[in-house]
This record gives C-alpha cells, sequence and structure tokens, in this order.
C-alpha cells in the first residue's frame, strides 16, 4: 500500500497519536505523517503509506491554511487558550472594522515571527518546550515567513468589549505559527491577545473535503473501499514540472545517476521524471558540479 491519505485530525489527540492509530488499522509500519498540529487543533494532516513517506518533505513544505479565532484582552505562556494567563486588560476595547483591517494589511507579506516558548522549535539541540517546562528562558532564533493572505471572517463595523473575539482565515508559507501571529495582530491594536481556536483547513492541496477521520478510515478498510481514498504519491509533487523519460535517458534516470542538468532545473529547484505519469525520481541540481544535476528521491517500485 503507497500514497497519501488525507486525514482530518481531530482535538485531543497528537500527530504522532494519529500515526500510531494508523499504523495498527493499516497494519504496516511505514506510516508517516506531514508537519505537526497541536492537540487541541483539529484539521488536515495528509498521512504518507508506503513509498509515500519519501515524499513527506514537500507536503510539510507546501503551504497551508487555516482558520483561526483570536482573542483580543488576555495574552498567554502559550499563546494560546490551553496556557496561563500572563497579562489580562479588562478595560472596555474598541476598534472599528477599518483599524482591524489595517492591522491585519500590516501583517500580511513576508514578517517576521519569534517563536513561542511552548514550541517544537530546537535551540542547542532541545525543544523549546523543554526548555518552558523547566521554566528557563532562552533567545529564540527569528524567523521570517510569509503570510499569502488574511481574510476577515466577520461582518462587524465596531468591535467592542472587555474581550473581543473574531475569526481570520490565514494562508501562510511553512513555519508560520497562528498563534503567534493572533499575539502581533493584538500588539498592533494595542492590546495583549492570543488564539482561541485554531483549525487546519489546507495542507499543499489537501483539502478538508478529501479528509477522512480515523473511525471512516477503519470503517474504509474493514469494507475493502480505502483504496479510493489514498492519493498517488505524485499529488505531495505538483509544485514541480513533470518530465517524461526518454529512452536514452531511462536506465540511467531509474538508476540515479548524475546526469547533465536538465533545461527545467535552470530555473526550477526540482524535476519529476516519470515513466508512464508515474514519478520515477525527483532530481535536483548538483550542489558542488556544475551544470549536473543528481536525484532527490527515487521511486523505484512506483508502477
Amino acid at each position: 500500500m503507497d500514497g497519501i491519505l488525507p486525514l482530518w485530525k481531530e482535538k485531543g489527540m497528537t500527530s504522532h497519536d494519529c500515526v500510531f492509530k494508523l499504523r495498527k488499522i493499516l497494519g504496516m509500519k511505514r506510516v508517516g505523517h506531514t508537519g505537526t498540529l497541536d492537540p487541541s487543533v483539529e484539521g488536515v494532516l495528509p498521512i504518507c503509506i508506503g513509498q509515500a513517506t519519501k515524499v513527506a518533505e514537500y507536503i510539510t513544505d507546501a503551504g497551508k491554511e487555516y482558520i483561526a479565532t483570536v482573542s483580543i484582552g488576555a495574552s498567554t505562556e502559550t499563546e494560546d487558550a490551553d496556557g496561563a494567563i500572563v497579562e489580562h486588560n479588562k478595560t472596555f476595547k474598541s476598534f472599528n472594522r477599518k483599524e482591524l483591517l489595517a492591522a491585519l494589511g500590516e501583517l500580511t507579506g513576508e514578517i517576521t515571527q519569534i517563536p513561542p516558548m511552548y514550541s517544537a522549535v530546537k535551540v542547542n539541540g532541545k525543544r523549546l518546550y523543554e526548555y518552558a517546562r523547566k521554566g528557563i528562558e532562552v533567545e529564540r532564533p527569528e524567523r521570517t515567513v510569509i503570510i499569502h493572505q488574511i481574510e476577515l471572517l466577520d461582518d462587524r463595523e465596531l468591535f467592542e468589549g472587555e474581550e473581543i473575539q473574531f475569526s481570520i482565515r490565514v494562508a501562510c508559507s511553512k513555519g508560520t505559527y497562528i498563534r503567534t501571529l493572533s499575539v502581533q495582530i493584538g500588539e498592533i491594536l494595542g492590546y495583549p491577545a492570543h488564539m482561541a481556536s485554531l483549525v487546519r483547513t489546507a495542507s499543499g492541496n489537501f483539502t478538508k473535503k478529501d479528509c477522512l477521520t480515523l473511525q471512516e478510515v477503519a470503517s474504509a478498510k474493514e469494507h475493502h473501499q480505502l483504496h479510493t481514498h489514498i492519493r498517488p504519491l505524485e499529488n505531495a509533487l505538483t509544485a514541480f514540472k513533470f518530465v517524461e523519460i526518454e529512452a536514452d535517458l531511462y536506465d540511467k534516470i531509474i538508476n540515479g545517476q548524475v546526469l547533465e542538468q536538465h533545461p527545467i532545473l535552470k530555473t526550477d529547484e526540482h524535476i519529476v521524471f516519470t515513466t508512464s505519469e508515474k514519478a520515477v525520481a525527483v532530481y535536483k541540481n548538483h550542489p558542488t558540479k556544475e551544470n549536473l544535476m543528481k536525484p532527490e528521491k527515487m521511486f523505484p517500485f512506483n508502477s
């Protein structure tokens, strides 16, 4: 069994929990997820099965889409609703739609974020949450991310109250912390803030409508219908150009040889070579040998 199973991760489970349960349902070990979702977050989690585990990183690196609820009035140590309150502003607050849209506009495009202390980012070989649980504050590296779009999912013209909540849809690059984005929105508006809830609605080209829950996966397996939901590994490679192997290159490519650079790699980072429209190899420019290319991934049994 090879391919990509779009899973809808439910709240209360870690991504690793999902993998563990799927290994039991599918009766196989070669199962991997494509990017951690916190237990309190639900949403799209593509699962790679069999040979498709080789393409997991491409899905992880692809863009994501979320729907988040931002809460203005209190900040927390985890930047979401699970953490202890750090600052609580109980004053009456008021801002209009124009001011909120301007704040969202400031955070659209290339922005800088500092990952939250309760995150899986590594510093000196340890996860930040390991330091946080011991009460150790360490310097966190800034990261640049891209916010492609922030859409306000609230039609109010005026936002008022001691605590104000509104929902946004965010399309962003990998590595974006929506928790931190929520805090940044609050900072621009002049108030402490945190992320009250989060749903991942898309990962790469996989969306909610493609997904099954764990229970639905088990049912499909039992009724011998699971194959209709498993996507070919080529679905993880759609960001790259596909080129059907010509006869004179066939043996060389399927054996993973270093070859003369394909013209596509003069502008693109990757190229997918196929036979009968099935991916055989992903090639990239050779890191040390000019005008040559080498395989990054090989799929010898993808036929």
